[in-house]
């Protein structure tokens, strides 16, 4: 399966210590250049800034050959849709809210972090309360009607 990654997820796995999950669960794991500048940034973490200084080798960074401008999008969340659009990309990997809307608006299937820790799970990976317990120690936000949506999906 071929993901294209935008920041937050990234992020936020490699803060929990659990990003080598993007690698065990899909095939071709992409990010776009602004993904990978924004992994990078002096203000980024400290261990992300880490990681993408030295990205393991099954992370492939592309620069897409068109670009979207949408005001409400920084741009590594423009790259991420434009890159998933032109790759034929199965999933998008976006955490934040207006980047959702706007990829599933073009028809693009998103999935976020928790999505990828709940995939983890179900394939024995991970325990997906231990993981959202350590991601509630990071600056990662989600409600809890959010956490309930999921548990209940998971229990069917």
């Amino acid at each position: 399966m071929v993901v294209v990654a935008d920041t937050s997820p990234i992020n936020y796995l490699v803060l929990i210590a659990q990003i080598d999950l993007l690698a065990r669960l899909y095939t071709r794991i992409l990010i776009p250049t602004a993904v990978l500048v924004e992994l990078k940034h002096p203000l980024a973490p400290k261990p992300v800034r880490d990681w993408a200084s030295n990205a393991p080798s099954w992370l492939e960074v592309l620069s897409p050959k068109g670009s979207l401008t949408l005001a409400q999008l920084d741009l590594g969340e423009n790259e991420a849709i434009a890159l998933a659009i032109e790759m034929h990309a199965e999933v998008v990997l976006i955490d934040e809210q207006a980047g959702r809307q706007e990829a599933a608006r073009r028809g693009l299937r998103v999935a976020g972090t928790l999505s990828v820790l709940d995939e983890a799970d179900q394939a024995g990976l991970v325990i997906f309360d231990d993981a959202v317990a350590a991601l509630r120690k990071t600056s990662f936000r989600v409600s809890q009607t959010v956490l309930s949506e999921i548990r209940q999906k998971r229990s069917h």
